[in-house]
């Protein structure tokens, strides 16, 4: 009995002809920098923020001190190619959407030089609350360009909400 079996050929992509039309790289990586250049600019004007926050009040649900530069990394990239997305639409009022990222790229820049190097952790909790108004209004105007756009930053206005409460939970009890 000849059960002819065969070994079975496995065939790898080939990468130099995936069909990338329609993905402009360099205005991506362009996008994904100038979001995760916010970063690096906020995380060198409050180098140290992680000992700091080591050494606070840790109220209920508080993630370790190494979490912190790992989701902020992933939302960053996210921002940047909701941004990307947004950039790429064909809709109107892109001036809008990009004056609303851009504000809360600065708001979000600021935050903790009020939180951790200023202390001042009941104003930066209003500060907070206007960054989270103004991730959320750019997410809606971002969801009428490409509803990707807006969906990407979801996690980033759900972690600006719990970040809220971790700095007012902290601001009560520093009181």
């Amino acid at each position: 009995m000849n059960l002819n079996i065969r070994k079975p050929v496995i065939k790898m992509p080939d990468i130099k002809k995936a069909d990338l039309k329609g993905i402009h790289l360099k205005s991506l990586a362009v996008s994904v920098a100038v979001s995760l250049g916010a970063g690096i600019l906020s995380a060198f004007l409050t180098g140290g923020s992680m000992r700091q926050y080591a050494d606070l009040y840790h109220p209920p649900l508080s993630p370790p001190g190494w979490v912190f530069p790992i989701v902020w990394t992933i939302l960053y990239i996210l921002m940047g190619v909701a941004a990307w997305f947004v950039y790429e639409s064909s809709g109107n009022d892109k001036r809008l959407a990009f004056s609303l990222y851009g504000n809360q790229l600065l708001l979000n820049i600021v935050w903790p030089l009020l939180f951790f190097q200023l202390k001042i952790y009941f104003f930066a909790f209003a500060w907070i609350l206007l960054l989270w108004l103004m991730v959320y209004l750019t997410l809606r105007q971002f969801s009428l360009l490409d509803r990707r756009a807006g969906l990407l930053l979801v996690p980033y206005l759900v972690w600006v909400t719990f970040a809220a409460y971790l700095n007012l939970a902290i601001a009560i009890h520093y009181l």
